[in-house]
């Protein structure tokens, strides 16, 4: 409150105070253009004067004067000479300066001339005379013989010759006069114009200094702003990053959360299942449904919190793969046609026939995203027709595959339709609401339509239905394509690849080098995460292809082993392709092996069509040959008190894919051989109160039993892992005892089964 007082009270001071500094700023900028403006006009006007100056000058006129009068006192001095009777008459030399003195008397007979002397009245009489003479002596110069004139001829021209010279020596005087004031004129001009050049120069700098003190006042000022905004941008930083921390705390909260109550959820529900085949009244079966109903509403809940936690820290991961468009279809058509049913409603679904039987997409997503809009669809409708109609749009370039679903319900108004798609939003939000939902399914939808590269777009008026449009990329896919095509006219061959296999049972070490055997690839084994570590450091100038990391291993487990290889410096080592092996199969587990930076995830058992297809789902067809499809289990029976049955006929099959009969026979009962080892580390483990051990333990036994199909040891070893930690210790106990039980009664099935054991164990024993 204090804080907010405090802005309050700046507000109105800030805006007044820059908008002072930028009146002083306006006002010295002003005055700056227009000093600069007033001296570019000065010094314009300057240039113009001095050019009209030196355009109107005079001294040129000045000039013609005086080589006029320089002239007249050669020719006077060479007719001295001429007339002289003691000299020899010379009359080429007086011819030529008498010639030149009239050219100049010509050129004085311009405008120039006559308006710098226009004021002098002797200047015409003079000139007049000079004329006269000229005429006089042009008689003199032709009347004479060809050799020129004559001495008496010159003698009486002469005095009038001599008379002209204070009156042209005058003339000269008087033009450098007018000369000499236009100077002095012009000279006065350009100082004026000088004085006024410097005062405004002064003023131009005193502008300047003036302009460049406030603007370093303005820039220290701005420093000071951007350092407090730079310390509010650091503090607005750390606070994402603590928003950003706990938003990861949270998401990271709710999945933990989601998946701790999913667990017994799946457990409930199972019993659920189980409780509907015993005999139940009517009255029982109606309360069946609805726990049952109410479980399903709760996990639905659960699995939308924890969708949009692992959207929010960008954990959610699409697996696209090429997907039957109309046996996708139909799968959702199959699921919401019931509850169209049940509201008396009319289910459509059309698609184009131009569509492409194949495309690529992440068919759950897509299925998720259709569900949700076609559930909301069917619940805010009371009659007519829901239409789920799929079409093709744009070309080929950015072709478009487009779901449309649309309903004859309620509509939405258009401030609902502003919000609809904010988390926890609802079209009806009011307190009689008559449909239930908590308002993430539709934020959920639009996420992941846009993890796909698509979007979610909504028109709707009141009364008159709904009409959701999903949008993706339409990528078709070629029938008979593989998932994936490898370039080229024809797939390389396969080629054996280097695999380090990190599995810390031996059992698991010899199945896993049986299976690559037979798939021609060549194998290392670590027992644990850090010689896996460690090998990948090693591997030198012979890098691996791919590692197989089981996930739960002493020391260091599989996680923790695949982001020590991802922190690697070497790129190729850091970069290799991991492939997880667990025997858990929740999605969780995944989720976090992908987050983690692993490529693929394989769950025990492993058999071999299933690590084919992942080798060729990272390297193709160069990494393995097809090895078939991965036959079809059969229902096994279980014994008589419900348990699981001893053994898993199908996953022997699948073993004996990968090994003969012999090599597998010797495995098993080396596993079992090695069984009461198993039973003394467990009861140890209960006696020393080590839970992990006993978690530990558990899961590496139940691994190596799923790859060789020992089912009812494999479940006990299951309930040992999951129970480690919250079980009494009895029940452990109990659990111990029933796996030390399960041994010899495993080993008459096996043996029963055709799998004896070899004549060198037997020998052993």
């Amino acid at each position: 409150m204090a804080a907010a007082h405090d802005r309050g009270s700046l507000e109105p001071t800030v805006p007044h105070a820059r908008r002072g500094r930028a009146t002083w700023l306006g006002v010295l900028g002003v005055g700056l253009i227009l000093a600069l403006l007033a001296v570019a006009w000065l010094q314009v006007r300057q240039a113009a004067l001095l050019r009209q100056a030196v355009e109107v000058a005079d001294d040129d006129a000045v000039l013609l004067v005086y080589q006029a009068e320089t002239e007249y006192l050669r020719l006077r001095d060479e007719w001295g000479r001429s007339v002289d009777p003691r000299r020899v008459l010379d009359p080429a030399a007086l011819q030529l300066r008498y010639d030149i003195w009239i050219s100049r008397v010509g050129l004085l007979h311009n405008e120039r001339i006559g308006r710098i002397l226009a004021d002098e009245t002797e200047f015409a009489a003079t000139l007049a005379r000079m004329d006269g003479f000229i005429r006089r002596a042009d008689a003199a110069f032709g009347a004479g013989t060809a050799g020129g004139p004559t001495r008496e001829a010159l003698r009486e021209l002469e005095s009038e010759l001599v008379a002209m010279g204070p009156e042209i020596h005058g003339l000269s005087l008087r033009a450098a006069h007018h000369v000499g004031e236009q100077v002095a004129a012009r000279n006065a001009t350009v100082q004026k114009h000088n004085m006024v050049g410097i005062g405004l120069t002064v003023s131009l700098s005193a502008l300047t200094l003036a302009f460049a003190l406030l603007a370093l006042r303005q820039m220290r000022q701005l420093d000071r702003r951007r350092a407090a905004l730079e310390e509010l941008a650091e503090h607005l930083r750390q606070a994402r990053r603590d928003a950003e921390a706990a938003s990861e705390a949270k998401s990271a909260f709710l999945a933990n959360m989601s998946h701790e109550i999913r667990t017994p959820f799946h457990g409930l529900l199972g019993m659920l299942s189980l409780l509907r085949e015993t005999g139940l009244n009517q009255q029982q079966v109606s309360y069946l449904r609805t726990a049952t109903e109410s479980a399903d509403h709760l996990l639905a809940i659960l699995n939308d919190i924890l969708d949009m936690s692992q959207l929010e820290s960008g954990r959610m991961v699409l697996m696209p793969a090429p997907v039957e468009l109309r046996a996708l279809l139909r799968d959702v058509e199959a699921l919401m046609r019931p509850q169209a049913h049940a509201k008396s409603l009319a289910l459509h679904i059309a698609a184009d026939p131009a569509l492409p039987e194949r495309v690529l997409c992440d068919a759950t997503r897509v299925k998720q995203v259709l569900f949700n809009l076609l559930s909301n669809a069917i619940k805010f409708s009371d009659q007519g027709a829901v239409v789920l109609d799929v079409q093709a749009e744009g070309g080929d370039g950015a072709a478009e595959l487009v779901f449309t679903v649309s309903d004859q319900g309620v509509g939405i108004d258009e401030a609902t339709l502003a919000t609809l798609f904010h988390r926890f939003v609802q079209a009806d939000s009011s307190r009689s609401r008559r449909h239930g939902g908590a308002g993430l399914g539709l934020e959920i939808s639009r996420n992941l339509a846009r993890l796909m590269g698509g979007d979610i777009t909504v028109t709707s008026q009141p009364g008159q239905g709904s009409s959701f449009r999903l949008r993706m990329p339409l990528k078709a896919v070629p029938a008979g394509a593989s998932p994936r095509p490898l370039p080229g006219d024809a797939p390389p061959p396969p080629r054996p690849l280097h695999v380090l296999v990190a599995e810390d049972h031996f059992v698991n070490r010899q199945y896993m080098a049986a299976l690559l055997e037979r798939l021609g690839h060549g194998a290392v084994f670590a027992t644990n995460g850090h010689e896996a570590v460690d090998a990948m450091r090693a591997a030198g100038a012979k890098p691996f292809d791919v590692v197989l990391m089981d996930l739960h291993m002493p020391e260091m487990d599989g996680i923790a082993a695949t982001r020590a290889i991802r922190a690697l410096p070497d790129p190729a080592a850091a970069t290799v392709p991991i492939v997880a092996l667990t025997a858990d199969a929740f999605t969780e587990t995944r989720d976090r092996c992908l987050v983690a930076g692993m490529n693929d995830f394989l769950t025990k058992p492993v058999s071999p069509p299933k690590l084919a297809a992942s080798l060729r789902r990272l390297f193709g067809n160069a990494g393995t040959a097809d090895f078939g499809p991965e036959p079809s289990p059969g229902e096994a029976e279980p014994q008589a008190d419900g348990s699981p049955p001893l053994l898993d006929a199908a996953a022997m099959a699948l073993a004996l894919q990968a090994m003969p009969r012999e090599r597998f026979a010797a495995m098993v009962h080396g596993f079992l051989d090695q069984g009461p080892l198993l039973v003394q580390r467990l009861r140890a483990a209960i006696r020393d109160a080590q839970p992990l051990e006993l978690r530990v333990s558990a899961h590496a036994a139940r691994g190596a039993a799923l790859n060789l199909g020992l089912a009812a040891l494999a479940s006990t070893a299951e309930s040992l892992h999951e129970g480690a930690t919250h079980l009494p210790a009895h029940e452990i106990a109990r659990h111990v005892q029933r796996f030390e039980e399960l041994l010899p009664a495993t080993r008459e099935a096996v043996i029963a089964a055709g799998l004896a054991q070899p004549a060198d164990a037997d020998a052993s024993a």
